[in-house]
């Protein structure tokens, strides 16, 4: 029995058939022509690949939340200091 190779997009668009469409593995595999077993292994062997690219998104999503959590200070103080000069000149000019 001949052993095919699937390329790395083949394999990648079978997993996404299944993990973002919702498809069932036994039903992309009829249609892919691929074993269930192999798209079975193909799912195990992303999900290590996705959990260090997770960790690498949540680094990058906690050093803008950080970001933004210190834009959003300054801007606050900065609105704090404009309300008390518009009451300070509203006061000055009666």
């Amino acid at each position: 029995m001949r052993k095919s190779r699937f390329t790395d997009e083949f394999k990648a668009e079978a997993i996404k058939q299944i993990t973002e469409r919702g498809h069932k593995v036994v039903d992309v595999a009829q249609r892919l022509g691929v074993s269930d077993k192999s798209l079975y292994l193909w799912l195990r062997q992303s999900n290590g690949k996705q959990s260090i690219a997770s960790t690498d998104d949540v680094v990058a999503l906690k050093a803008e939340m950080s970001r933004l959590k210190a834009e959003l200070k300054r801007t606050t103080e900065e609105r704090d200091i404009l309300k008390k000069a518009t009451a300070y000149f509203a006061r000055a000019s009666e």
